[in-house]
């Protein structure tokens, strides 16, 4: 059973950077599963090719879906255009509410940030009213729940773009010393191909890593400390008892989450003392948990019109 209530026939959809993943689920049917990785070069008209082929074969062996939830990275305008997606830059100005209703045109269809969905995905698995999360993958993304509501409301909560080191290293958002220039997935394998003195794969990196590979060791500490500092940020700010370390390169590094665990608690200071870091009990798929919810939200009110939905 997915997060927030009991199965009924709903669609999830956790758009990434480099992948998609999909799964369906409905009461007394197994779940359809299915992850898929966009196609090279970003270009918006074959990655939503890639995605209605992907759309064509769930209906062909699952069938038509109740109300449909998206995850989605990029930040978009009132009317559902994409204003920036550093993860793909190629979708600035992409209609993405049309492209979903061309998608799903006899669904209802929901889309909201994939951090705030996470955040809210894991608070309410782990029975939290006050949490912060942040996910770490193609890039940190990154959600804030207190008193069981997703905050800022009706904006997401920027994490992955908190600035933690003026004089470091260029976001893909344009701004120097971005968390997640420092922190996420191919800002830390950039990190080590410097140290090792060569490319580096995910693969190799997790294999230096449980090998003590010094240049492995470096480059994951420094993505670590980089994470603590803003765990510990956060807790000065918002007094949350609980962050959750999440997202799929975060899931795939053992002791990754430990790691920025301890440097968070070393961190901490008389009177206030840093969160307690655990590891997403969703693992990789918090994002995706968040999706099935607001899918089972949406059906409390359908509508057949893609659209941006408040996450409550």
């Amino acid at each position: 059973m997915g997060v927030g209530g009991p199965d009924v026939d709903v669609l999830g959809v956790d758009v990434g950077g480099t992948k998609v993943a999909l799964r369906a689920e409905a009461t007394g049917r197994p779940a359809y599963e299915r992850t898929f990785a966009w196609p090279a070069g970003g270009d918006p008209a074959d990655d939503l090719a890639a995605l209605d082929a992907e759309v064509v074969a769930l209906r062909a062996a699952w069938g038509p879906v109740g109300a449909v939830g998206v995850a989605m990275p990029a930040i978009t305008d009132p009317d559902g255009r994409v204003l920036t997606w550093p993860g793909r830059p190629s979708w600035t100005g992409l209609d993405l509410a049309g492209a979903l209703r061309r998608l799903f045109p006899d669904s209802p269809t929901a889309y909201a940030d994939d951090g705030d969905l996470a955040a809210l995905a894991e608070a309410r698995h782990a029975g939290h009213d006050d949490l912060v999360y942040l996910g770490v993958g193609t890039g940190v993304g990154g959600g804030i729940v207190l008193a069981g509501r997703p905050v800022p409301a009706g904006a997401s909560a920027e994490v992955g773009h908190m600035v933690v080191d003026l004089h470091g290293e260029r976001c893909d958002c344009g701004r120097t010393g971005c968390l997640q220039a420092v922190a996420a997935g191919p800002a830390t394998l950039r990190r080590a191909a410097r140290e090792r003195g060569g490319e580096v794969t995910f693969d190799q990196l997790r294999d230096g890593l449980r090998d003590q590979r010094p240049w492995a060791v470096d480059a994951v500490h420094a993505s670590c400390a980089a994470l603590a500092a803003a765990v510990v940020s956060l807790g000065e700010l918002l007094a949350v008892p609980v962050a959750v370390v999440g997202g799929g390169f975060a899931d795939g590094l053992p002791g990754f989450v430990p790691l920025v665990a301890d440097l968070a608690r070393h961190a901490g200071r008389p009177g206030r003392p840093a969160p307690t870091v655990r590891a997403a009990a969703l693992g990789g798929l918090s994002s995706l948990h968040g999706a099935l919810w607001l899918a089972r939200h949406l059906r409390e009110r359908p509508t057949a019109t893609a659209r941006k939905e408040p996450v409550r």
